[in-house]
């Protein structure tokens, strides 16, 4: 099977997991959270990969970075999902830091690819 070229990205790997982490630490949230912060944290995530993936599928390197932006503007509204799941006692502390750890990661990748991506861009 052919592999494109996002699936080859660690950033795009690293937030492929993050997404299973959050499915299944979301599992555990209350009920009547399920269309709030469950169905929020998750889109959210799922929409790191989601622009990475359409980033990538983009002809110019202005076009690769804006999505790249997209996904990093998603994976710091995670962080936000977190620490509001945290402050409602959705998660435990240990899967919060543990989680935002993953998230902070994620993020600092996809500014070095944003930076890469506009700096190629003034070359």
């Amino acid at each position: 099977m052919y592999e494109f070229y996002f699936e080859k990205l660690e950033v795009w790997k690293n937030a492929r997991s993050f997404v299973k982490d959050i499915y299944l630490t979301t599992e555990s949230f209350p009920n009547s959270e399920k269309f709030g912060l469950t169905s929020q944290i998750r889109r959210a995530t799922v929409s790191i990969t989601t622009n990475i993936a359409e980033g990538f599928s983009r002809k110019t390197k202005t076009e690769k970075a804006r999505f790249i932006n997209i996904a990093y503007s998603s994976a710091w509204e995670v962080i936000n999902l977190l620490i509001l799941s945290s402050d409602l006692e959705f998660i435990k502390e240990d899967k919060y830091l543990d989680l935002r750890k993953k998230a902070e990661h994620i993020t600092n990748q996809l500014n070095a690819l944003y930076k890469t991506l506009k700096a190629d861009q003034t070359s």
